[in-house]
C-alpha cells in the first residue's frame, strides 16, 4: 500500500469535500477501506466503508437508530426542515417506522407495480419521440428532457397529482433533499425550508380533495394514507403531509440519478453497452450493476443507542455513524473486479437499496422505471454520444448529474 493511498485516507474530511472528490470520489473510498474502514472523523463520527459493517449495521435497529432528531436539531433547528425530516419514513425507527411503511407498502404490491408498467412503457416512448424531435435540430439534454421527467410522472400519478399541478416538484425535491447534503450553506438551508412550506400548503390542498373524493386505495397512495387501514391504523395529518413529501422526494432523484448514471456509464464503458444492445436480455441484471456501480444513494447515517464496537473500534452510545453505501459496493471481499462496469454481473448483492427493515419501499418501482427507461432508450438510439461534459450535481449523498448533453442521430 503505497503512501499517497494513506494520505488519501488520512486527509478525508466528510465535512470538507472537494471539487475531486464530487467528480469521483471512488479512489478516496478505496483508500479508505484499505487503509482505515472504521475512520474517526474531526466532528467525533465514524465513517464507514466495508460492506460487511453495513450489513450488520442496516438490520440491527436495535443499536443502531435511524431517528435524526438528536443530529438534525443542531443542524435545522426549530424550522420545516426539521419538522419533515424528522417526521417522514425513512428517518423514524420502529414502531413508527414500521407503521407508515406498511400503509405506504399497501399501494406499492407487486400487483400495483406490474399494473403500472404499460403506462411507464407508453411515457418513455412519448419522451423518446420528443428526444427523437430535438435531436434531429441539434442536441439533447438526458436529464431535463428525459431522466427526471420519467420518476415525477410516475410519482405524481401514485398520488394522482393533475398534470397541469405537477411543475414545481421537481425543484421542491432537490431542495428538501439538498438540504441532507453534511454540509449546507444559508442559501440551501432557506431553499429548502421555503421549499417545504410550499410543498406543505400545496399538499394540505391536495389532501383535502382528496378527503372529497377519495381515489382508488390499492392504487392512489394518498387516498390509502388518508384512509389508513381497515383496522383503524391512520396517520396523523402531520405524518401524512411529511410522508407525501418523502415519497416524491425518495422516489425522484435517486431514479433520476439512476438513468442518468446508467446512460453516462454504459456510453463510458462501450463493451458492456454492445453487449447489451445484442442480448437485451441483460438489462435486469445491467440495472443491478448500474446501482451498484455508481449507487444512486451513496450515503446513509445512523446513531449508535449503546456502547458497540466496530471493526475493533468502541464507540459510546450516542455515536453518529455515517454508512458509505458507495464504498461497500466497490468492496472487493464481496464483489469480484469491483471496480469494473458488468452489465451480466450475478449474484450482486449491493446495498443501493440498503438492507433490512427500512430496504426501500419502492425499489420494484425504481426498477420498473431503469429497466424501461434504459432498455428502450438503447433500442431507439444505440449510437447515443455524449456530446459535451456531463455536469455533476454537487451532492455527497445523491451521486448524480444536472446535465447530460448527448446527440442522438
Amino acid at each position: 500500500m503505497d503512501g499517497a493511498t494513506r494520505d488519501m485516507a488520512a486527509g478525508f474530511d466528510i465535512e470538507k469535500l472537494t471539487p475531486d472528490f464530487y467528480a469521483d470520489p471512488y479512489p478516496i473510498y478505496r483508500a479508505l477501506r484499505e487503509t482505515d474502514p472504521v475512520k474517526r472523523m474531526p466532528n467525533g463520527s465514524y465513517f464507514l466503508t466495508r460492506y460487511d459493517d453495513l450489513v450488520a449495521i442496516y438490520k440491527n435497529t436495535r443499536q443502531f437508530s435511524s431517528d435524526k432528531k438528536r443530529e438534525f436539531k443542531p443542524k435545522y433547528g426549530d424550522s420545516l426542515l426539521y419538522e419533515h425530516h424528522t417526521t417522514s419514513l425513512v428517518f423514524n425507527d420502529p414502531p413508527s417506522h414500521t407503521r407508515v411503511r406498511r400503509l405506504m407498502m399497501g399501494a406499492l404490491s407487486p400487483r400495483a407495480i406490474a399494473e403500472m408498467e404499460p403506462y411507464v412503457v407508453a411515457l418513455v416512448d412519448r419522451l423518446l419521440d420528443e428526444l427523437a424531435v430535438k435531436g434531429e435540430k441539434g442536441g439533447v439534454e438526458l436529464i431535463g428532457d428525459y431522466a427526471s421527467a420519467i420518476p415525477v410522472e410516475v410519482i405524481g400519478n401514485l398520488l394522482d397529482v393533475p398534470h397541469d399541478e405537477r411543475e414545481p416538484l421537481r425543484d421542491w425535491s432537490l431542495a428538501i433533499l439538498g438540504a441532507l447534503e453534511p454540509v449546507i450553506s444559508p442559501e440551501a438551508f432557506a431553499r429548502g425550508n421555503t421549499a417545504v412550506k410550499d410543498f406543505l400548503a400545496y399538499l394540505e390542498t391536495l389532501v383535502e380533495r382528496r378527503r372529497q373524493k377519495p381515489g382508488n386505495p390499492d392504487r392512489d397512495v394518498l387516498t390509502r394514507l388518508i384512509q389508513g387501514e381497515d383496522s383503524g391504523e391512520r396517520l396523523t395529518a402531520r405524518e401524512l403531509l411529511h410522508n407525501c413529501i418523502f415519497l416524491l422526494n425518495a422516489g425522484h432523484e435517486t431514479t433520476t440519478n439512476l438513468i442518468g448514471n446508467g446512460l453516462v456509464a454504459l456510453w463510458q464503458n462501450p463493451d458492456q453497452k454492445q453487449r447489451l444492445i445484442d442480448d437485451p436480455s441483460l438489462i435486469k441484471t445491467a440495472v443491478e450493476e448500474i446501482l451498484r456501480f455508481e449507487s444512486s444513494n451513496q450515503l446513509g447515517n445512523r446513531m449508535t443507542t449503546e456502547a458497540v464496537e466496530i471493526g475493533g473500534i468502541a464507540m459510546p452510545a450516542g455515536t453518529f455513524v455515517t454508512l458509505c453505501i458507495g464504498a461497500a459496493n466497490r468492496d472487493p471481499v464481496q464483489f469480484p473486479d469491483p471496480e469494473r462496469l458488468d452489465v451480466g454481473r450475478t449474484p450482486n448483492r449491493h446495498l443501493a437499496f440498503i438492507t433490512g427493515p427500512h430496504q426501500c419501499a419502492g425499489m420494484a418501482l425504481a426498477r420498473l422505471e431503469g429497466t424501461i427507461a434504459i432498455s428502450r432508450f438503447l433500442a431507439r438510439f444505440p449510437n447515443y454520444r455524449i456530446s459535451g461534459t456531463p455536469v455533476r450535481g454537487l451532492r455527497a449523498r445523491f451521486r448524480g448529474f444536472v446535465s447530460i448533453p448527448c446527440a442522438i442521430r
